[in-house]
């Protein structure tokens, strides 16, 4: 077996063949035996797809919040550009109904969100806005997940 097709666990390079590399409390196997596995299970239907989680999909930052926004006119591209420039916020949404925009704020400190909607709301254009904490997530089932820190 080639080093690049090595099993690494606990960072101990096991590139003997078998477990009595590892005192049989763990396995190596193959690159290729686990890419067969892999397709094997997605062409059953097993795996429907993958997803990539960046840095900010694992926030570590604890107070989350959407804040909607009601806005003057036609200043919803400008407002959503000086928006997207606030280190807090995580996500703009467009949208209709009663609010032009929902913002997703994330921050480590709730002093720290105040002042943020704080800014949002002194924007010229802002009219209005409301703004409700995450308590918790739940994703419904086949909805991408994305692990929220203490859950």
């Amino acid at each position: 077996m080639a080093s690049s097709e090595t099993a690494r666990i606990n960072d101990t390079d096991y590139s003997s063949g078998g477990i009595e590399g590892c005192c049989g409390s763990c396995w190596q196997i193959s690159r290729a035996t686990v890419r067969a596995h892999l397709e094997k299970l997605r062409s059953e239907g097993e795996i429907a797809g993958f997803t990539v989680l960046t840095r900010s999909d694992v926030s570590d930052a604890p107070v989350r919040g959407l804040m909607m926004i009601g806005i003057e006119g036609r200043g919803g591209d400008r407002i959503a550009g000086r928006v997207t420039g606030i280190t807090a916020v995580t996500a703009v949404h467009s949208t209709n109904g009663k609010w032009d925009m929902i913002v997703e704020l994330s921050t480590d400190t709730l002093a720290d969100l105040d002042e943020v909607i704080r800014r949002i709301r002194n924007l010229d254009g802002v009219m209005i806005s409301e703004t409700n904490l995450i308590l918790s997530t739940r994703r419904a089932s086949g909805s991408p997940t994305r692990p929220v820190r203490g859950f």
